[in-house]
This record gives structure tokens, sequence and C-alpha cells, in this order.
């Protein structure tokens, strides 16, 4: 499983950090999406794809899931 972000699109909501801490973190000025690893952990791969689907902005992809 391989995850992309576009900052751009990020409205900053913080879903994707609260289901996959390991995997997501904001930006400290902005809020926006910080991706940590282009590749999830084992054990938060299943917190990742609900991150891609709560996304209110569809700023998550992941492709290989």
């Amino acid at each position: 499983m391989q995850i992309t972000v576009d900052t751009g699109s990020c409205v900053a909501s913080g879903q994707c950090v609260l289901l996959a801490p390991g995997t997501f973190d904001q930006d400290e000025d902005d809020g926006t999406v910080v991706l940590l690893a282009p590749e999830p952990p084992e054990g938060e791969r299943e917190a990742v794809r609900q991150a891609e689907l709560t996304c209110p902005a569809a700023a998550i992809r992941l492709s290989g899931a």
C-alpha cells in the first residue's frame, strides 16, 4: 500500500491523524496533513483506509491497497 497526500486540497480537519497517528501528522503552521511514511505500519493499514474514506477533502490517496 502506497499513500500520497494532496496538501493543497487538505482542509486540516485532522481526521487522518486521529485515525492513523503513526502515518499522518499535521503541519504546525497551517494544520494540513503531513505524511510520516509513504507505506503505513502493518498494524495501521485498516486505519489508513478509514482515513482515506473519512477525509472531507479527499486529500488522501491509496494505491496497491
